[in-house]
């Protein structure tokens, strides 16, 4: 039955592998249930409240990430059978708690990120999002997987510690601690990340798994032996040897009871009324706009990484995958917890294997029981996970020989596609330099009329989308 429904050895997989690969998908992205109420629930509105109080709620808000993440993640699977996991997006999170929030109350910002999903969701519905998509040229969307496949593996070094901002002089980046590696942690993720080359160079199955456990043993024991304690001890003092973001130890209790009660709380027009109509739709622009390009990215790279995609780059089930990812915008402006959206971090399962929607299934399974098992998931530190970002980033960035770069309407596109999405830790903005770069020099060769009407189109929004600033200061 399983086989049947999934179709798992159409697509040459094993219900083994499909296990796996949802297991590691998992571990790779279960730190935003740890990390969202660091984002969103350490953050006040414009009335002086957090969400769900006068207090931090980190815990509710832990809670129903985890909930959402794991139910839109098996919706993806059962509906779209695709390798993809949903949570709530990073970068986005910090501008609705930063940048709308701050603006308006918690109510009021979660309106807007529901009201967007429901925009989105009209754009899938009427085809227009999977037309979008069509019309890319082929070799952009190998662009954007390369891209992503860049930006992951950032991710995975600068989570881990390896690769750190320098907050001063003409580098933004750079080696460890000021340019030297130290502390236990960069030793974890070290032993995990040639562990999983050497098991791979073995072809042995499960490797990045095996990875991530053995990296995950490794640094329970160390930091039981040496007491390292986490990277940021208080807003002013930071430890550098210390774990990025979980402390790898045993916790008291491994049950946790949890608490839904935020789900629910949002205003959907409120917004419009505390601040102007037209702050309000440049803010709902931003966001659709992001979701709106992140998740074709996103998916557009796990299926060229699983072998899914035609010779066009057409996703399978594309219209479908992205109708859950419109229901996620929506369900997380709903449940309080931001906009949810199409995780990267799927690209780690495919690597271990998964091809279908049952991978997405366990994963979502896994995000489930976190409701209960949050203390448990906190044992796996950054450095025991990020390895596996940095091996798919490999595996995706092998994709770049499908580009002509002898043709400068397609090599430039893809060049400031592949190198902006790190650069600027965005995969929007790549998204959004290659089209309109590629409408720019297909008009200059007079080749204009090539380029498909709807490139010409979205082209215009990005610059609005990268204009927003002077255009938000223009109209105050």
């Amino acid at each position: 039955m399983l086989d049947s429904y999934f179709k798992i050895s159409e697509r040459g997989s094993t219900v083994g592998r499909e296990i796996r690969g949802g297991l590691v998908t998992f571990f790779t992205m279960a730190y935003i249930v740890a990390l969202n109420p660091l984002i969103i629930g350490l953050s006040k509105d414009s009335t002086g409240k957090f969400i769900g109080g006068d207090a931090p709620n980190l815990a509710k808000i832990a809670a129903v990430t985890a909930l959402v993440a794991g139910v839109l993640t098996i919706l993806m699977g059962v509906v779209a059978n695709f390798p993809l996991a949903l949570a709530t997006g990073l970068g986005l999170n910090t501008f609705v708690a930063v940048g709308i929030a701050s603006k308006m109350t918690w109510q009021e910002a979660m309106g807007l990120v529901v009201l967007e999903g429901l925009i989105i969701l009209i754009l899938v519905l009427t085809g227009f999002r999977v037309a979008v998509f069509r019309a890319v040229p082929t070799q952009l969307k190998i662009a954007i997987s390369v891209g992503i496949g860049l930006f992951i593996a950032l991710i995975g070094l600068v989570d881990a510690g390896f690769v750190r901002k320098t907050g001063s002089g003409p580098v933004p980046v750079t080696l460890g601690d000021g340019g030297t590696l130290v502390g236990w942690p960069i030793v974890v993720f070290a032993f995990g990340l040639f562990l999983m080359i050497g098991l791979m160079v073995k072809k042995v199955k499960a490797a990045i798994l095996i990875g991530i456990v053995s990296a995950t043993v490794l640094a329970v024991i160390i930091e039981s032996a040496f007491k390292i304690g986490p990277n940021f001890i208080a807003p002013d003092k930071v430890n550098p040897k210390g774990w990025g973001l979980n402390v790898p130890a045993m916790p008291d209790q491994i049950v946790a009871t949890p608490d839904f009660s935020i789900i629910g709380s949002f205003d959907l027009f409120g917004a419009f009324t505390r601040i102007s109509v037209i702050s309000a739709v440049l803010f709902v622009f931003t966001l659709l706009l992001a979701d709106f390009f992140d998740t074709m990215g996103t998916m557009t790279a796990i299926g060229a990484e699983a072998g899914l995609n035609d010779k066009d780059g057409n996703v399978p089930n594309a219209n479908k995958i992205l109708l859950v990812d419109s229901v996620a915008a929506i369900a997380g402006g709903a449940s309080s917890i931001s906009s949810n959206t199409s995780y990267i971090e799927s690209a780690s399962g495919v690597g271990e294997g998964a091809r279908t929607g049952l991978a997405s299934v366990v994963t979502g399974i896994c995000f489930l029981l976190t409701t209960f098992l949050s203390p448990l998931v906190a044992i796996i530190p950054y450095e025991a996970a990020t390895p596996a970002l940095v091996i798919v980033g490999f595996l995706m960035m092998t994709q770049i020989k499908g580009i002509e770069w002898n043709d400068l309407g397609i090599a430039i596109p893809a060049f400031l596609t592949i190198i902006l999405m790190p650069f600027t830790y965005n995969i929007t903005v790549g998204i959004g330099a290659g089209f309109v770069s590629h409408v720019v020099v297909r008009a200059v060769q007079g080749r204009g009329k090539e380029v498909h009407w709807m490139l010409w189109l979205i082209s215009g929004l990005f610059m609005v989308y990268f204009l927003s600033s002077p255009i938000n200061a223009w109209v105050g």
